[in-house]
């Protein structure tokens, strides 16, 4: 599926698409923490946006997944599962260790990704309320931690 459609590095920071990095951060200010140290990428279809996937290497063996999202319309048809297996393959030999982290709350999420291969290795304890401004929920839910997996081939 992902071989039909185009990845695409963007290197200037006038095209980040914002409307997509907000499916999966929640406000631009926490974005711009990592996005402009990051490799950022689009997966178009028809030369429009539909994903966008944003890898920060945290040292010379691990990359961090900092942002993934796919547009509503392209949901739940594989293609993040495809995005993922994309990084694994293309980043592997480079980057042993691939790590994300997500919300504790966002247990759609962290079912994603351990379905995708990734473990539960740790918590980054009150992430988000020592991040973010206002307070987030998600599932009726007060995110506090961020909850890290890593890629366990």
């Amino acid at each position: 599926m992902l071989a039909e459609f185009e990845i695409k590095q963007i290197t200037n920071h006038k095209d980040y698409p914002y409307d997509l990095l907000l499916l999966a951060d929640e406000t631009v200010a926490a974005i711009n923490k990592y996005l402009f140290d990051s490799s950022v990428f689009v997966v178009q279809e028809q030369q429009q946006p539909i994903a966008v996937f944003c890898l920060y290497p945290i040292d010379g063996e691990t990359l961090e997944i900092k942002n993934i999202a796919v547009a509503a319309s392209h949901q739940n048809k594989g293609l993040g599962s495809e995005i993922l297996q994309y990084i694994q393959e293309t980043y592997r030999v480079q980057y042993p260790n691939l790590i994300v982290g997500t919300g504790d709350c966002g247990l759609d999420q962290i079912r994603f990704y351990e379905r995708n291969g990734f473990v539960q290795y740790g918590v980054r304890a009150n992430f988000f309320i020592d991040n973010y401004e206002q307070p987030i929920y998600e599932n009726g839910q007060l995110l506090k931690d961020m909850v890290l997996l890593k890629y366990q081939p």
